[in-house]
């Protein structure tokens, strides 16, 4: 278990989040995505190497990542309105059926075994980078309104496949406000905000299903790993700004490529390791 690691174990752990704390940072502030389906990936080989029971690893992968994404997402949003890149009004309409899926995928998600979690994340990445590898961005696109069906269809959908993924449901918003002819970093700059609603809704579900079911893993609140949340929160809010602030400054042609490269691989890995168990 945790407690019998060394020193040297200890450290190599501490080290491994730190850089990741960057990664993570800096590609939630770039793509408006939280940074769950980067970390969710790290948390789980970092909580495996550390010797916590593996029917929890990773729902505790999960409710660590939404505690982690909440204050990144308050740094992202913010840093994207100052490049007027966050549409309020579509924020509040999906708001509401956002937050809706959010519990009932929380819901959903605990009562899942680890396996099904993990093959069940690798299957939707892979659809995730299917659609950004294929997808082009257009030169000059026109906004229609999303009616309220849509609203409530793709925001119950959004937040109810956000909980088992641990993410802030960038990788499913983006896409939706793109297909309705909003630009990339609008798209991207509206997720993010999305993303705060959809972190603290699922981090407040784990963290309180944890305590219900009373697991017993050292030094977390439920399914939040605090330690883990310190190293990283700091960090990804640091560097979530300045990936906010650099994606304004890229090539929008290449952003959603980039992106589904990365799905790619985190969903091949994944659907690897579902195989160990």
């Amino acid at each position: 278990m945790i407690e019998s690691l060394d020193q040297n174990q200890i450290i190599f752990i501490v080290t491994a989040m730190t850089l990741s704390a960057v990664v993570t940072g800096f590609m939630a502030g770039f793509f408006g995505i939280g940074g769950g389906l980067i970390m969710v990936p790290i948390l789980f080989h970092l909580f495996s190497f550390s010797g916590i029971e593996q029917d929890f690893i990773m729902h505790l992968s999960l409710g660590t990542s939404f505690s982690i994404i909440i204050p990144t997402s308050i740094i992202s949003t913010m840093t994207h309105m100052k490049f007027k890149a966050v549409d309020f009004n579509i924020v509040k309409t999906f708001g509401l059926f956002v937050a809706i899926g959010v519990v009932f995928g929380t819901i959903f998600a605990v009562n899942l075994k680890t396996s099904s979690l993990v093959l069940f994340f690798s299957i939707m990445t892979m659809i995730f980078a299917i659609y950004f590898l294929n997808t082009k961005e257009k030169a000059n696109p026109t906004p229609r309104k999303i009616n309220l069906i849509y609203r409530v269809v793709c925001g119950f959908l959004s937040g109810f496949l956000s909980a088992p993924m641990g993410i802030a449901g960038g990788v499913i918003n983006t896409p939706v406000l793109k297909m309705f002819g909003y630009p990339i970093k609008v798209a991207i700059g509206c997720s993010a905000a999305v993303g705060f609603i959809i972190a603290l809704i699922g981090a407040l579900g784990f963290a309180i299903s944890g305590n219900f079911l009373d697991i017993k893993i050292p030094l977390s609140l439920g399914f939040i790993n605090i330690p883990t949340f310190l190293i990283f929160a700091p960090i990804t809010m640091f560097m979530a700004k300045i990936g906010a602030k650099t994606v304004h400054n890229f090539d929008k042609r290449l952003i959603g490529k980039l992106f589904g490269i990365y799905l790619f691989i985190v969903s091949c890995k994944l659907f690897y390791e579902y195989f160990s168990f």
